[in-house]
């Protein structure tokens, strides 16, 4: 988000949820955000989409095919993306495609609920991901600086088991390390991670000792989302 028009306008939240689980604690931790945004910036500039309950198609063929011919061109802004579509399968994959950059692009603030399954992002999100990361789509054409540096990414995670520093499974995160990377190279220099682990501990007998544990872990996860939404 281009930080002099953000000054102008109301202060815009994207919130994307990746879970599928009915009972989600990183869905139960992202309403929890948005709700005290919206107690603070009112509700005209949230938007929200559930990447699980409406998926995001797979790119096909054609969206690559476009990706390539952009690049052969340069750095085309999305505005511009349109002309250079061939056929009908180009135009439907570009339909899809351009309003999920556009509200990235127009988001102060992107928030993302992610479980951790096997070990990194659900699939949801990562075709979320693959789509919206169309050549050029956050480069600013005649400068060539990446757009997104205004931005501020707030990744709200729910782990069953504890991935912290120090801990055991901690070279097993490939989800923090992973998000931290691809928004860092979109542009985004403003990322927060709140972690809420041990969140199996109330339904697998072998981890009943660690519910203490855990329940602290979510109580600590409320404070923050809570705190950082409530930021101007």
């Amino acid at each position: 988000m281009n930080t002099s028009a953000a000054s102008a306008a109301p202060r815009s939240l994207l919130h994307l949820d990746s879970s599928h689980a009915k009972d989600s604690v990183s869905r139960r931790l992202t309403a929890l955000f948005a709700e005290t945004w919206r107690e603070v910036n009112g509700a005209a500039g949230y938007r929200y989409r559930n990447l699980a309950a409406d998926p995001v198609p797979l790119v096909s063929a054609a969206y690559c095919e476009l990706g390539r011919r952009v690049e052969r061109h340069g750095l085309v802004p999305p505005s511009k993306v349109a002309a250079l579509v061939e056929d009908a399968e180009e135009e439907r994959e570009w339909a899809l495609t351009l309003p999920l950059i556009e509200e990235v692009r127009d988001a102060d603030t992107v928030l993302v609920g992610v479980p951790m399954y096997n070990f990194s992002v659900p699939a949801s999100l990562k075709a979320w991901i693959d789509r919206v990361t169309f050549p050029g789509a956050f480069i600013a054409p005649d400068t060539g600086e990446k757009v997104l540096d205004g931005t501020r990414l707030v990744v709200v995670t729910a782990r069953g088991g504890a991935y912290g520093p120090g801990t055991p499974r901690e070279a097993f995160d490939f989800q923090a390390p992973y998000l931290r990377a691809y928004f860092g190279n979109l542009g985004v220099t403003d990322i927060r991670f709140v972690h809420a682990e041990m969140t199996v501990a109330d339904v697998i007998p072998e981890l009943a000792r660690f519910r203490d544990l855990a329940a602290a872990s979510l109580e600590e996860a409320r404070a923050a989302v809570t705190a950082l939404a409530a930021v101007r």
